[in-house]
């Protein structure tokens, strides 16, 4: 074959491919439409999954190249609403627009965090809490945890509508990211907040979006100056902390809770959660709470809780669901100098903030304070 006729062959299969990215990218957002996707069975979710891998195969080399070409520009995709950045994979300015305005309800129960803190794990805490251990996800249409208890911020399964009432009382538990700027905030509702070590914080969005984009992640120093930045999804974590921990000093339907003191000692923080949502449990439904909301029981049931539709990418098996002895290990990962950055950044925030942060993370202590006393558990 000449030089002429290599080319041409080589541009008609580049043209192929493009044809046939573009028509599986359209097909994959379809196929994984939140608001049917989690209300699939985990066999049809499971069974997506595999048609995802295949249907990928072919344009996934494609995908690299395109990745390599552009990996030094590669930014995290963001719109914004009222000052808030957010992820437009999964939400939008019109979405964020419409859960600032929703009037919350006297049943309702929001779980709050900054992205990957453990909202996942807390949702399973309140509707185990709620349902006296007794939380399943067999029922037809609900064998998620989407499917159960809706995102407000985002396109992720069952509408604030449609969401079931949980337990006796009812409840209606609302998942949020929401900074208290956009949160929709009322007196007879109620607000669960969870925190998490900003360095870990960081460790774990890292993770989580290599396994959903896998090339297309930017770099981990442009990731790093995003995570310091009000670019940051839902606003980033200084800020985000401190209007929350504002909230809880000054309103009693709002607790405060941090992720170290649900890995360090669950039970206390169960029987807090318990007695905030006027649920006091016996011992052996405490029992029950605890097995179904182990890191053994999450990873074995890990189908029920994926915070994400599949990609191309998330489909080779990565975890999204691990143990507090991973998220260390992650932790620890990080370069010392992007700590460093995100520490720095995190103290001058927080600076004139009334936010113990040295309390909960001495390492979070500015450099001219006391020396910081040990962390303890909010």
């Amino acid at each position: 074959m000449s030089l002429l006729g290599v080319i041409v062959a080589a541009a008609s299969v580049l043209a192929a491919s493009v044809v046939y990215l573009a028509l599986y990218l359209r097909w994959e957002r379809g196929a994984t439409e939140s608001t049917t996707y989690f209300r699939g069975s985990t066999s049809e979710r499971a069974a997506l999954k595999r048609r995802i891998g295949w249907y990928s195969l072919p344009v996934k080399p494609l995908v690299y190249l395109l990745a390599a070409m552009n990996r030094k520009r590669a930014t995290m995709p963001t719109f914004e609403y009222a000052g808030v950045c957010g992820p437009p994979r999964v939400s939008s300015a019109e979405i964020f627009e419409r859960a600032a305005k929703y009037a919350p309800r006297p049943e309702d129960v929001f779980v709050v965090t900054q992205m990957r803190s453990g909202t996942t794990w807390m949702q399973q805490l309140v509707y185990q809490i709620l349902t006296r251990g007794e939380g399943g996800f067999e029922a037809p249409g609900r064998s998620h945890l989407y499917a159960i208890s809706p995102w407000i911020d985002a396109v992720a399964g069952v509408s604030i509508e449609d969401a079931p009432l949980i337990g006796t009382p009812p409840v209606r538990l609302i998942k949020s990211h929401l900074p208290t700027a956009l949160c929709p905030y009322a007196a007879h509702a109620r607000y669960i907040y969870v925190a998490r070590h900003p360095v870990a914080c960081f460790a774990s969005i890292v993770d989580f979006n290599r396994a959903l984009l896998g090339p297309l992640l930017p770099p981990l120093a442009s990731l790093a100056d995003w995570y310091c930045s009000d670019r940051m999804y839902w606003l980033p974590w200084p800020r985000h902390v401190d209007g929350w921990w504002r909230w809880a000093e000054e309103r009693s339907n709002v607790l405060f809770v941090h992720f170290e003191a649900m890995t360090r000692d669950f039970g206390a923080v169960r029987d807090t959660v318990a007695a905030f949502l006027g649920q006091p449990l016996t011992a052996d439904e405490k029992r029950k709470v605890d097995e179904r909301c182990s890191f053994r029981y999450m990873r074995e049931h890990e189908a029920t809780f994926e915070m994400a539709t599949p990609t191309m990418f998330s489909v080779s098996g990565r975890r999204f669901i691990v143990g507090a002895a991973s998220g260390a290990s992650r932790d620890a990962n990080v370069p010392a100098e992007i700590r460093e950055q995100i520490l720095a950044y995190c103290r001058h925030a927080l600076s004139a903030s009334s936010y113990p942060a040295a309390r909960f993370y001495p390492d979070l202590a500015v450099a001219s304070s006391p020396q910081p006393v040990a962390a303890q558990a909010a």
